[in-house]
C-alpha cells in the first residue's frame, strides 16, 4: 500500500508542471495561434519573452445578432491584473469621462464642457491657468482639455482634469463603478504624495469674465491601499538627475489594469453592453463629443492647430503607427494610448467601414533593454512601436478573414469630422508636453 501511494504522488508531481503550464490564466489558444502566423522577428522576439517585456494582450472579438446587438468575447495573452505596468497617459481616458459626468452633476445653468474655466493656485507648487492660446476664444475649458488629451495626449490637459474632478472623487467614483483596483494618485507634475492630495480652486466664467460658478480647493483625506511593492528596473535617474543604482519604486504610482481600461472604453462606445453601475451619466452630446475626439486626427483639427507633420495621423494610433505615417482611408481607431518609463500601452476599438469589420485590441509592452529608467533611452522605435504595429496588423488581418453570421451596421461610428481651414495662417503647434 505504501509503495502504491508513493507511486501515485510521484506521478502527480511529475505531471503537475505540465498541468499548470496549460491551465495558467491569461493564455488563450486562439490568440496564440493567430499571433504565431506573423513571422516578423521583432514581433516573435517579444511574444517569446513576455515576462521580460511585461507583455499583456487582450483581443476582443465582437459579433452582432440580426438586430445589430453586439456580443463581446475576450482572448488573453499573458494577461495578469497583478502584473504591473505604468499606465501613463491611458489614465486620461477615465479622467475625461469623470469630468464630463461631474459637469452634469453640478447642474448649474451655464456650466458645461465649453464654459471657460480658470485655475487658481491654492496650495504649494500649484500652477494657475487663466488663458489657453490653443482654443478659439483663448480661454481654457473642459472640452479643450479633453481634445488635447485625446488628440496628442497632452499632459497639462490631464492635470487640469485631475484638478477639476479631485483625487477623492476620481477614486471613489471609479471604485463605485466596479473598478475596485484602480488607483489614481498622481498628476504629471512631479508632486509629492501629499501635494497630489490637494487640488486647485476653479472659477467657471462667462466669456466677458463674469463669474458663473466657483469650485473651492479640495483635499483628499482618504487612505490608499497598496497591496504589494512594485519595483522595476536596475537603476533610475532621480529629480536631481543623479543615478540611483536600485529599481524605481512604482508602489504608490497610478495603477489600472489592462482589462479595466478596455472595459472603460467599451462602457462609452457600447454603454448598454456593460452593467448599469459601470456606465457614465453622460448626455448624447457628450457621447458624440467623445467619439469624435477619440478618433479624429490632429490634421483635421483647427483648435488646437497641431503641426500635421509632427503630429501625423497615426501619432497616437499605435496599432497602425508605421514609418509611412499613413492611416488606411477606410479605418478609424477610437482609442487612448500611453507611454512613459519604457512602457507603451494602447486600448483601441478599430472599425473598417468598407469591409464591415470591428474589434477591440488592448496591449501593453515594456521596452527598456538597459534597465535604467528616466534616462530617456527606451527601445520605443526599435522594438515597442514595431511590435504594436505588427500586433495590430496581425489581428486586423485575422478579422478581415473571419466569417461573421451578421455584418455589423456601423453608422453610429461614422463621424462628421472637422476639416483644417487652409486659409488659417496661425502658426501650428509643434512642441507639447505629452
Amino acid at each position: 500500500m505504501y509503495l502504491q501511494r508513493m507511486r501515485f504522488f510521484c506521478l502527480f508531481f511529475l505531471f503537475l508542471p505540465r498541468i499548470s503550464l496549460f491551465a495558467q490564466p491569461g493564455m488563450d489558444s486562439l490568440l496564440i495561434q493567430a499571433l504565431a502566423k506573423n513571422n516578423n522577428p521583432v514581433f516573435q522576439q517579444v511574444l517569446h519573452d513576455p515576462q521580460t517585456y511585461r507583455l499583456q494582450i487582450i483581443y476582443t472579438e465582437i459579433n452582432r445578432d440580426k438586430h445589430n446587438k453586439p456580443f463581446f468575447k475576450n482572448y488573453y495573452y499573458n494577461y495578469d491584473p497583478n502584473f504591473y505596468f505604468n499606465p501613463a497617459s491611458t489614465v486620461k481616458l477615465p479622467l475625461a469621462l469623470l469630468a464630463l459626468e461631474k459637469l452634469k452633476k453640478i447642474h448649474i445653468n451655464g456650466v458645461n464642457k465649453y464654459t471657460p474655466v480658470l485655475f487658481d493656485s491654492s496650495f504649494e507648487k500649484q500652477v494657475a491657468l487663466y488663458e489657453d492660446s490653443s482654443s478659439q476664444n483663448q480661454l481654457p475649458s473642459i472640452a479643450q482639455f479633453i481634445r488635447k488629451a485625446f488628440l496628442i495626449s497632452d499632459n497639462d490637459a490631464y492635470n487640469r482634469l485631475y484638478q477639476f474632478v479631485g483625487q477623492q472623487e476620481i477614486n471613489r467614483n471609479l471604485h463605485e463603478k466596479g473598478y475596485k483596483d484602480v488607483r489614481i494618485t498622481r498628476q504629471f507634475m512631479g508632486f509629492t504624495s501629499g501635494q497630489n492630495r490637494h487640488t486647485n480652486q476653479l472659477r467657471f466664467i462667462n466669456e466677458d469674465r463674469s463669474p458663473v460658478y466657483l469650485q473651492p480647493p479640495a483635499y483628499n483625506p482618504d487612505s490608499f491601499y497598496f497591496p504589494h511593492p512594485v519595483k522595476i528596473g536596475n537603476a533610475y535617474y532621480n529629480r536631481n538627475d543623479s543615478l540611483v543604482n536600485e529599481p524605481i519604486d512604482f508602489t504608490e504610482a497610478n495603477n489600472i489594469s489592462l482589462s479595466d481600461l478596455r472595459q472603460l472604453l467599451q462602457s462609452i462606445l457600447f454603454p448598454s453592453s456593460v452593467p448599469a453601475r459601470q456606465r457614465f451619466k453622460l448626455s448624447k452630446n457628450d457621447y458624440s463629443f467623445l467619439y469624435r475626439y477619440l478618433s479624429q486626427y490632429p490634421s483635421e483639427t483647427n483648435y488646437p492647430k497641431y503641426d500635421a507633420e509632427k503630429f501625423y495621423n497615426g501619432y497616437v494610433k499605435f496599432f497602425f503607427r508605421n514609418d509611412r505615417h499613413q492611416m488606411p482611408a477606410v479605418v478609424r481607431v477610437f482609442n487612448k494610448v500611453g507611454w512613459a518609463y519604457g512602457f507603451l500601452t494602447d486600448v483601441s476599438y478599430i472599425v473598417d467601414f468598407e469591409n464591415k469589420v470591428e474589434f477591440m485590441l488592448s496591449a501593453t509592452v515594456y521596452v527598456n533593454s538597459d534597465g535604467i529608467l528616466n534616462d530617456n533611452k527606451y527601445d520605443y522605435d526599435t522594438i515597442g512601436y514595431p511590435f504594436l504595429y505588427q500586433l495590430g496588423q496581425t489581428i486586423y488581418t485575422y478579422e478581415l478573414q473571419r466569417d461573421r453570421l451578421y455584418k455589423p451596421r456601423l453608422s453610429k461610428f461614422k463621424i462628421s469630422y472637422e476639416h483644417r481651414d487652409l486659409n488659417d495662417k496661425r502658426p501650428s503647434i509643434v512642441e507639447a508636453d505629452n
